[in-house]
């Protein structure tokens, strides 16, 4: 039963506040760190483990399996949940491509940036070669920067079609791994995924009021090979494509 159709029992409010101000007492103390370490360090340690630290709190478990990226990877993913930023950016550190609607809002902003997010607005295609450029400069600036193609959430019972514009930022550029990732929150796929009319508020609620955890399975898929990097209709089809045959073979 998708979260959009449940209430949140009386019981589950207590734990809505124990959660927000356990993230609250994290932020403060993640803002204060990621200061100390700004002047030190290119690539700040701290984003990483707040985020990781973030999932935590909500109940996310995560499970690794697949190959591990190399330290310098893009990472095609499905996307059913914002767990999926916390889950991925706290096992790899990865950066990520947001639709610039997020960058409206002030403080959500400033937590983006600080974990490096490139903001592109998707409907405005007189922009795209900017945003090309922006990806470009975010892998070579992060390492590793995290793409959901779909463009928008699922249901996470099937993929949607792969968007492939930004991909052309990584034409002819076989130094970067091209890696899929198929996020598997199993039988509580529709439970927590985040789509429809639902509002982000409600989903977000609905989640923090779960005592029971929310188990994920981050698969890595092999990189993509030379022969599916040809050009970018040709990344994104066969990357979508590794993700159902994960999907099927499971």
């Amino acid at each position: 039963m998708p979260l959009a159709d449940r209430r949140i029992a009386a019981w589950g409010w207590p734990l809505i506040a124990l959660r927000l101000a356990a993230m609250l007492a994290l932020l403060v103390a993640s803002v204060a760190l990621y200061y100390a370490f700004a002047p030190f360090t290119a690539r700040n340690p701290v984003p990483r483990r707040f985020l990781r630290g973030v999932g935590a709190i909500a109940g996310l478990r995560v499970q690794v399996r697949g190959a591990q990226p190399a330290r310098r990877t893009f990472f095609l993913a499905n996307h059913v949940s914002w767990l999926d930023i916390l889950a991925i950016a706290g096992r790899t550190g990865s950066a990520f491509v947001a639709h610039d609607g997020l960058a409206q809002i002030g403080p959500l902003r400033w937590l983006c940036e600080m974990n490096d997010t490139v903001f592109v607005a998707r409907h405005e295609r007189r922009s795209v070669s900017a945003q090309i450029e922006q990806v470009r400069a975010a892998l070579s600036d992060t390492g590793a920067l995290t793409i959901f193609p779909e463009g928008t959430t699922s249901d996470g019972t099937g993929t949607l079609a792969f968007k492939s514009s930004l991909l052309s930022a990584i034409e002819g550029d076989s130094d970067i791994p091209v890696q899929p990732v198929w996020l598997d929150y199993g039988v509580e796929t529709r439970a927590v995924a985040w789509v429809g009319e639902e509002p982000g508020l409600d989903n977000a609620l609905a989640i923090l009021a779960r005592w029971r955890p929310v188990d994920l399975t981050l698969n890595f898929l092999p990189p993509l090979s030379s022969e599916d990097r040809t050009d970018r209709k040709r990344m994104a089809a066969a990357a979508r494509t590794a993700i159902e045959t994960a999907r099927s073979g499971s």
